[in-house]
């Protein structure tokens, strides 16, 4: 629940309004001016709620349901409820995110706090927010709406666009970093990629020259680390959405739009093209490529380049049929020797 102690809440909004804000087609015309207070799950859901229904599952606990409104797709008018107001959107998930926003937000920092270190040479534009022990290095940007949390250090010379936020005790060095980029508690962006030159004598330490570069609409979450370049950038596309504990080394190049599950590993240089999506605990050995719509089950393990628009799966991750197939076939032979020592 939204508990008031962490999130500010909106006033109440009408039917009507809602379906202004999600572009919604109103089934219940007479229930326009009801007003929705909030928002809930279907079956905790009262009369000042809105909540959602996507797909099938839910249908009959909609049917229970107390909720004063529900999103839900076009020819699921039926498993509403008399008397609940019905708002028929092409995607009602999304749509209820959209809700989400609306009613619920964060309170915002204002003005740098007296504890923070703001080097002089940093460029802070109007409306950027500072917490508590943060620090700003000298000849950083930071641009307007950007909020930088308690104890977050950006190293100098790092570039932070508009409307972001920077959580609390986040290192961010060697990057430059987009707009509406938002980074969870604790990810280190822009430190020293893993590189060495190895020998019997000892194993040198090539630095790492290059940059992170996140580009607009990127989200990184908790505990991530995503190494600077040895010589090229790392680079996040537009709109790729990672998970908490991921590890993204050095030269590593992520497309748009990509889904990087919780605790992924990605060597260096590995290219992410496109609207790639990778299941939890993955991870890819270096210097290849997963092409563009591929997707990866959890735990699997990449060793070769991938062609994209194809799911797969296992270690090493092959088409995820003939995976299963070998799955299968394992575990058939294990129950044929179970049954060979009964005997």
């Amino acid at each position: 629940m939204a508990d008031p102690r962490f999130y500010i809440q909106s006033p109440p909004m009408s039917v009507a309004a809602l379906c202004e804000l999600t572009a919604a087609e109103l089934a219940t015309p007479d229930l326009s001016e009801r007003l929705i207070s909030g928002v809930a799950p279907i079956a905790r859901a009262g009369p000042g709620d809105l909540t959602f229904l996507q797909g099938k599952k839910h249908r009959t606990a909609l049917g229970e349901s107390g909720a004063g409104a529900c999103l839900l797709a076009k020819g699921a008018e039926d498993a509403a409820p008399a008397g609940m107001a019905v708002l028929v959107v092409e995607d009602p998930q999304k749509a209820f995110a959209d809700a989400i926003a609306a009613f619920y937000s964060v309170a915002e920092l204002e003005g740098v706090h007296p504890s923070a270190h703001v080097d002089p040479a940093a460029k802070l534009e109007d409306g950027v927010g500072v917490g508590a022990g943060a620090v700003i290095g000298a000849g950083a940007e930071i641009g307007s709406g950007t909020q930088i949390l308690s104890g977050a250090v950006i190293g100098p010379g790092v570039v932070v666009g508009r409307d972001c936020r920077i959580g609390a005790n986040v290192s961010v060095e060697k990057a430059l970093i987009g707009d509406r980029v938002v980074v969870h508690a604790g990810a280190v962006i822009g430190a020293d990629g893993y590189g060495y030159a190895m020998g019997l004598d000892g194993h040198k330490k090539i630095p790492q020259i290059g940059r992170v570069v996140v580009q607009d609409d990127v989200e990184i979450g908790a505990g991530t680390t995503i190494d600077r370049g040895a010589l090229d950038d790392t680079v996040i596309g537009e709109g790729t959405k990672i998970d908490n504990l991921v590890q993204i080394g050095h030269n590593c190049r992520i497309g748009r739009h990509c889904v990087i599950v919780g605790m992924v590993g990605l060597s260096g240089s590995t290219v992410l093209e496109d609207f790639v999506v990778l299941g939890g605990q993955s991870g890819t050995a270096g210097h290849l490529t997963v092409g563009a719509g591929a997707m990866v089950a959890a735990r699997s393990g990449i060793k070769d380049d991938l062609p994209g628009g194809q799911v797969y799966g296992g270690a090493p991750a092959k088409p995820v049929k003939v995976w299963m197939r070998e799955v299968a076939a394992v575990s058939l032979l294990g129950r044929r020797g179970a049954e060979k020592k009964k005997k």
